[in-house]
């Protein structure tokens, strides 16, 4: 008894020193971009054009530009991401067929993000001719989006018990009926966080449309979907790594970060709010 004891001690001391390294290290780069970056963060900032070479100025333009990539990428992923979800848990037959097209789904969950802007590049800009714009950029990481939207959405529908289906089908409801009453009123909660926590993802990207219809400098908002544009990881990248300047944008740079995970953040909490009041609806 004394020796099982020593081991759980051991083992969630373990688990502990995990949690506080992670946490610790989360908190040191937190700190050090807010340190660093909220200086420069003001409404100016946020809602100005950038100017002589975006080293004064604001980031207007990369955030509306973002805002658009990820309203394609959530337009393409979320329908097609949970209708792909619902078909292979609840329709398909389980059979070697099922299981490859899984494995496949999850194999490019994997795949890096380059990749998939490298594939953008040739199907939507090249092979569709839809040139470097906010389409191609959005439908990019909308098929980057899609794995980890269809397996966040069968996980939920798995949540499911199974009971709630036998218990309708034996009442005489058809399979849709079925599925559209008894299992997504409880599996979307968990398919739309997962689908929110995925475009957080996509929001973030900087390969994807690095090739696809990111700008370098562009002082005005695109006017249509044709159009190229900026966005706040390749802004971010380019005055990171890339500008004349660096250490005169070094600041700008800080406070774009900031204002990326900010908006990273209230897209998570946003899935967080989602699901606990669709859980409290499903409840009453």
């Amino acid at each position: 008894m004394k020796a099982r004891n020593i081991h759980q001690f051991i083992g969630f001391g373990i688990l502990r020193l995990c949690v506080f390294m992670v946490l610790s290290a989360l908190f040191v780069i937190l700190f050090d971009i807010f340190s660093k970056g909220h200086q420069s963060v003001s409404w100016e900032f946020i809602s100005a054009m950038p100017r002589k070479g975006m080293t004064e100025g604001g980031i207007f333009p990369a955030i509306v530009g973002t805002f658009f990539v990820t309203v394609i990428t959530a337009v393409l992923s979320i329908p097609m991401g949970m209708g792909c979800a619902v078909y292979l848990h609840e329709y398909a037959k389980d059979g070697w067929v099922t299981r490859l097209i899984r494995m496949s789904i999850r194999n490019l969950s994997g795949v890096p993000s380059i990749v998939y802007g490298l594939f953008g590049v040739v199907l939507f800009v090249q092979l569709l001719r839809l040139d470097t714009s906010i389409l191609s950029a959005g439908l990019t990481l909308g098929l980057m989006t899609l794995p980890w939207t269809i397996t966040a959405s069968e996980e939920a529908l798995k949540n499911v018990p199974q009971s709630y289906r036998d218990a309708s089908l034996a009442l005489g409801a058809t399979k849709w009926q079925t599925v559209r009453t008894n299992v997504l009123p409880y599996a979307v909660p968990g398919m739309l966080t997962g689908t929110i926590l995925g475009l957080s993802r996509a929001a973030g990207e900087t390969a994807p449309i690095l090739f696809t219809g990111a700008a370098f400098y562009l002082p005005f908002l695109p006017k249509s979907l044709s159009d190229q544009f900026m966005a706040l990881p390749y802004h971010l990248y380019i005055m990171a790594t890339q500008h004349h300047a660096i250490d005169k944008v070094r600041p700008l740079a800080y406070g774009t970060a900031l204002v990326l995970i900010v908006l990273v953040f209230l897209m998570n909490f946003t899935a967080v709010i989602v699901r606990y009041k669709l859980r409290k609806v499903k409840m009453e």
